[in-house]
């Protein structure tokens, strides 16, 4: 029964639903979205009905992290925790606040979303746009997410104070302080890899890494810490970097961020061309080559070592279940569930079982 109930939604959705939508612009629908979802968030059954819960869900424990079901809502999608409890009654096992960032951020001049369906892509450019940590706590410590597994993203403020490397490692401090005792955050992610703000110099350097990393562990949180990690970014270069994390006692990784070049043969070229002038990153399909790579490499080298979330484009059964053969423990999501319907969370959780 809840296998036909998906395909009811599914198609409904991409027949109906998707078309009306997106013929708005892709940061008011999400936004519309947004609002609408938190106002259903204490209304359990309404999600019941349509996505109901499978009888034997397939749950996991990583670093002492135990999820309903090994599939998660990637950072990038509630930026601010509007959806922090909503997304778990959508079917995630697990689901990201954030990015977050000390200070307020209103985000890059837009257009900061945008739609590319012919590359199943987004193009994203809203550079940490965040209404700050204390405002996101204010509005989590307001939600009852008693049995809800909420991680919390955490990245440098994109503001021109924060322009130097020290500075940003105290920003990154600031916001692990202000959730490190907060009883519903479960995990965190450590953002180092977002191409879409103005600090010119990298913590995916081994320097700036091993200093960030440093700091961050010596803010006295007991969550686990993920580190997000870059797409393009040869083997060598990652390897040094989970190293690094390792002599820090961090295991774990997601693979990984957004993708830059736009000659990337998974974009339809036809399409990336129309926003030749338009800055911003790109999800989905695109990422999905380099992430699969990541993902096998690392746990060929690396073994037993690391915790590894898959995370890229991410549109069916069959691609979940490849990220998790290359190795990964879990994995992340948004574009897929975007472009196919939200009902894919529980059709893929059906489908592991």
């Amino acid at each position: 029964m809840n296998n036909v109930l998906n395909k009811i939604i599914g198609i409904v959705y991409k027949n109906f639903i998707k078309p009306i939508l997106f013929q708005f612009d892709a940061e008011r629908v999400h936004n519309e979205i947004s609002y609408v979802g938190e106002t259903l968030e204490n209304q359990k059954w309404f999600f019941g009905v349509l996505f109901p819960h499978n009888t034997t869900p397939p749950k996991k424990n990583v670093l002492g992290l135990s999820v309903e079901n090994p599939i998660g809502l990637a950072a990038g999608f509630d930026y601010d925790g509007h959806l922090a409890k909503t997304m778990g009654l959508v079917g995630f096992g697990f689901n990201t606040v954030g990015t977050v960032t000390a200070r307020e951020y209103e985000g890059n001049t837009p257009p900061r979303l945008a739609r590319l369906p012919r590359s199943q892509s987004l193009l994203v450019n809203k550079g940490f746009k965040s209404e700050g940590a204390k405002k996101v706590a204010e509005r989590l410590d307001k939600k009852n997410l008693e049995g809800h597994c909420i991680g919390i993203s955490v990245g440098s403020s994109n503001i021109k104070e924060i322009d130097t490397i020290p500075k940003a490692i105290d920003d990154y401090r600031e916001t692990f302080s202000i959730f490190k005792n907060k009883p519903y955050v479960k995990y965190f992610e450590l953002n180092i890899s977002c191409p879409n703000t103005t600090l010119t110099e990298s913590f995916t350097t081994p320097t700036h890494f091993n200093n960030l990393l440093k700091a961050v562990t010596q803010c006295g949180f007991i969550q686990p810490l993920f580190i997000k990690m870059p797409n393009e970014i040869g083997f060598e270069e990652s390897d040094a970097l989970v190293r690094c994390a390792l002599t820090h006692n961090v295991r774990g990784f997601i693979f990984s961020n957004l993708v830059k070049k736009r000659d990337n043969p998974a974009l339809n070229q036809e399409e990336i061309l129309y926003y030749n002038k338009t800055k911003g990153n790109l999800s989905g399909k695109p990422t999905a080559e380099n992430s699969l790579k990541l993902i096998k490499h690392t746990r060929e080298t690396f073994g037993n070592t690391v915790v590894i979330i898959g995370c890229g484009g991410i549109f069916s059964l069959h691609d979940a279940q490849e990220r998790l053969r290359a190795g990964a423990d879990l994995i992340q999501l948004i574009t897929g569930m975007i472009y196919e319907g939200p009902q894919l969370i529980r059709t893929i959780e059906k489908g592991l079982i």
